[in-house]
């Protein structure tokens, strides 16, 4: 019911900051493609690539495009406090999604036409899959990961970056637990993507990429919009201190909070080195912090494990960022 709620309070949230990011750049080509797709059933060639048009043509059909990606925005949100569950107990968990969800380059970028929130959606979703495969690696939980990491590259290459240390513990945490057959086949899924991918883009672009993939970083603004992650260097810390002192040994339930902090903060920094490295923001974009925004439900995990070491200064970062949410809002 916490969850439900937490999903329902992001999602009202985030149609009200509808319109705050208007249609610029790339978000004009995916509403073309999908658009097209709806009315025509034609496929536009754009360096953008087709796979999220793909997605949101149906919702482009129904007219309901923005409040869709607000909802899969806030189900990314909803699935960090998932995640962070394996780390901390409530409310902490609860608390750490509604502090990032609600934080301004979420809130303005939840409704936009471009393919970050539903990237980091779909990498908190293997993320759950993935650790609950670590303690019982079944069918379900293995393949949902797979496929859930095989979906990202259709979306932007660039998001094979973040997917390489989910899909590597995928596979090695697969292996410990004596199910190579299982590692086997979940590699083989995503790779299997990849290659289509390539295949495809080869046919209709002539290259391994519908367009470029590299650009100039422009989202450090887009941090100092949300002074609530600083939470998660604490988190860092924990973690590092966590298993150099071999908690994991005396308390076992620590080794589960370890691989999940482990993981989030290395899909956090796969990303963080992504945008920095390669990815621009897009031309005209009002607001910075786009490229950031994949990296957001993985971080609600190490928030969520910095609120609870560090309740009174969580909150007072957590005021702060929900305070500038408020003053984009009005705005």
């Amino acid at each position: 019911m916490r969850l439900v709620a937490l999903g329902g309070l992001l999602f009202a949230v985030y149609l009200a900051g509808l319109g705050i990011d208007p249609l610029v750049g790339e978000e004009v080509t995916h509403t073309l493609i999908a658009s097209t797709l709806a009315d025509d059933g034609e496929l536009v060639r754009e360096p953008e690539g087709l796979g999220f048009g793909l997605l949101i043509a149906p919702a482009e059909a129904l007219g309901v495009t923005e409040p869709f990606l607000a909802a899969v925005a806030a189900l990314g949100f909803v699935l960090g406090a998932l995640l962070a569950r394996r780390i901390v107990p409530e409310p902490y968990a609860s608390g750490g999604a509604a502090l990032v969800g609600l934080s301004a380059p979420a809130v303005a970028h939840a409704g936009a036409v471009a393919p970050g929130m539903t990237a980091g959606t779909l990498l908190a979703g293997a993320m759950v899959c993935v650790v609950g495969a670590r303690e019982e690696p079944r069918v379900p939980r293995v393949l949902g990961a797979a496929i859930l990491l095989a979906a990202l590259p259709w979306l932007d290459p660039l998001l094979v970056i973040p997917a390489l240390p989910v899909t590597a513990a995928l596979y090695l945490w697969c292996r410990r637990a004596r199910r190579p057959t299982l590692a086997l086949i979940a590699a083989e899924v995503v790779t299997g993507s990849v290659v289509v991918y390539v295949t495809v883009n080869e046919q209709v672009y002539g290259q391994p990429t519908p367009g470029p993939l590299t650009g100039t970083f422009d989202g450090a603004p887009g941090l100092l919009w949300m002074p609530v992650l600083a939470l998660a260097a604490l988190a860092a810390w924990r973690l590092w201190r966590s298993r150099r002192e071999q908690i994991a040994l005396v308390i076992p339930a620590r080794a589960t909070a370890e691989a999940a902090g482990g993981l989030a903060l290395a899909v956090v920094g796969a990303q963080l080195l992504a945008a920095i490295a390669l990815i621009g923001e897009p031309p005209g974009d009002p607001f910075p912090g786009r490229e950031l925004t994949p990296l957001l439900p993985a971080a609600v995990a190490l928030v969520a494990w910095g609120l609870r070491h560090a309740p009174r200064v969580g909150a007072g970062l957590g005021a702060v960022t929900v305070a500038l949410s408020g003053w984009v809002l009005l705005g």
